[in-house]
């Protein structure tokens, strides 16, 4: 039994020490979570495509059940696109961490809507993180490479 734990810790460790956040062009990032503030209380869900080592564009989606314009039916998904600057490798940080500020631009029901946000996000394996991102809107969830 003590051997097929051993195995199994080094086997967990060997795949979390390859573990990458950013690798620049050609990244591609889904994140699942939740809204905890800015335009209400909801879920969402964001991707994100790396230009080169420092920029990335994507689109997202939030879907609200409450907070917002006093829980107004038409206003409850915010739609938007994103663009976000990666200072990993600016800040020399281990692979596992990337940490980016960013902003979005989109629609809100019928109103436009902006945000500024930073993010960072731990991989624990090559395919599977989190993430947290604060500033106009908020969310905190799980992160997947693709």
């Amino acid at each position: 039994m003590k051997k097929l734990v051993f195995m199994m810790m080094v086997l967990f460790l060997g795949v979390v020490a390859n573990a990458q956040a950013w690798t620049g062009k050609g990244d591609q990032k889904i994140q699942l979570g939740l809204s905890a503030w800015g335009y209400g209380t909801g879920i969402t869900g964001t991707y994100d495509y790396g230009l080169n080592k420092l920029i990335s564009v994507g689109a997202g989606i939030n879907g609200y059940f409450d907070n917002y314009k006093d829980n107004d039916k038409d206003n409850r998904v915010f739609v938007f696109g994103r663009l976000n600057f990666h200072l990993q490798e600016a800040l020399d940080l281990p692979s596992k961490w990337d940490i980016y500020p960013g902003v979005d631009v989109g629609v809100l029901g019928k109103d436009f809507g902006i945000g500024a946000h930073i993010g960072a996000r731990y991989y624990f394996t090559d395919k599977v993180g989190v993430f947290a991102e604060v500033g106009n809107n908020g969310s905190l969830g799980v992160s997947f490479n693709l």
